[in-house]
């Protein structure tokens, strides 16, 4: 099959990529500075010769967005919303002006959709959206916003054709440089894997090869559309994560750091404490539902593949 993934050079495409191309499949990313095969411009905002790729293909996998890792300022939030809606919208008019239309579109959403909670996890059917949680800052509930503004902008667009798929995604855990696994392994190499803020958030987490898994799970079967949770069945508190990394890692201490110390670490790091303080408790029930079997559903097992595989690559 022809994927075409528009924002496919990030960390998320990367895994995709390497997954769909092992598999036989024939991957284009669109990409706003192409550097190698396979990769064509655009430029995420208007219509463009790339539209041509996505005419007669089989899927569209849109994973176009500004990275969250920053520091949540105005203007950065602002270009995450503009780069995830205008992304949408563009994705949205050039399959519904292909001749020959792709027969599932999934776009990349995210479990930041869901509210701060810590009581019950979030599924697909009885999640709580978030945004009107009381006591957590206010910028929280711009994430959210962007977030529905994403799915909604899928879900208004003219492709009658098309089954469209929203992938509500937690964390993607890969071994690849830079990705969020890497930072947490560094953070915790360095001393400062302990708890933050007490340690009660939940961390929602998916292996990269089961969400590479589930990708093309919901690409076969063409009775599920709407908003799916791609997480790991058992998201865990964020101080039992850290303590699971750490041993995984060979790592035997990790330092708490207080909520004002998180602060100046994300400052530092130039991120966002929200990444770190935000209890996301998704589960995916809809996944499981259709029968969907994860190969890496528990942290512990997660984190020591993924440090193996880290280290094999880095002898390598």
């Amino acid at each position: 099959m022809k994927f075409v993934m528009p924002g496919g050079t990030g960390q998320v495409g990367t895994v995709l990529k390497r997954a769909l191309s092992a598999a036989g499949h024939d991957v284009v990313v669109l990409s706003r500075h192409p550097a190698g095969p396979g990769e064509v411009h655009w430029d995420g905002e208007t219509p463009g010769p790339w539209a041509a790729e996505i005419d007669g293909s089989d899927v569209v996998v849109n994973l176009a967005g500004r990275s969250v890792n920053c520091r949540y300022t105005p203007a950065n939030l602002r270009q995450m919303m503009e780069s995830r809606v205008n992304s949408a919208r563009v994705v949205g008019e050039a399959i519904a002006a292909a001749g020959r239309p792709p027969r599932v579109w999934l776009q990349m959403s995210t479990a930041t959709i869901y509210a701060h909670r810590f009581d019950a996890p979030h599924d697909e059917t009885t999640g709580v959206i978030g945004g009107a949680e009381p006591g957590v800052p206010g910028y929280w509930g711009y994430s959210v916003d962007i977030a529905k503004a994403w799915e909604r902008e899928q879900e208004s667009a003219d492709t009658p054709h098309t089954r469209k798929v929203a992938l509500r995604a937690a964390m993607v855990m890969s071994p690849d440089r830079g990705g969020v696994f890497d930072v947490l392994l560094r953070m915790a190499r360095l001393g400062l894997g302990g708890p933050v803020g007490g340690g009660a958030q939940y961390m929602s987490w998916i292996h990269d090869r089961d969400f590479a898994r589930a990708v093309e799970f919901l690409v076969a079967r063409d009775d599920i559309e709407g908003p799916v949770n791609l997480a790991a069945p058992e998201p865990l508190p964020q101080r039992a994560f850290m303590r699971a990394l750490r041993a995984a890692g060979g790592v035997p201490v990790g330092l708490p750091a207080t909520r004002w110390m998180a602060e100046i670490g994300a400052f530092v790091l130039r991120s966002d404490t929200e990444l770190l303080l935000k209890s996301r408790r998704v589960v995916p029930g809809r996944l499981l539902e259709a029968g969907f079997a994860f190969e890496r559903p528990a942290w512990p097992q997660a984190a020591d593949d993924l440090v193996r595989r880290l280290r094999g690559r880095a002898a390598g």
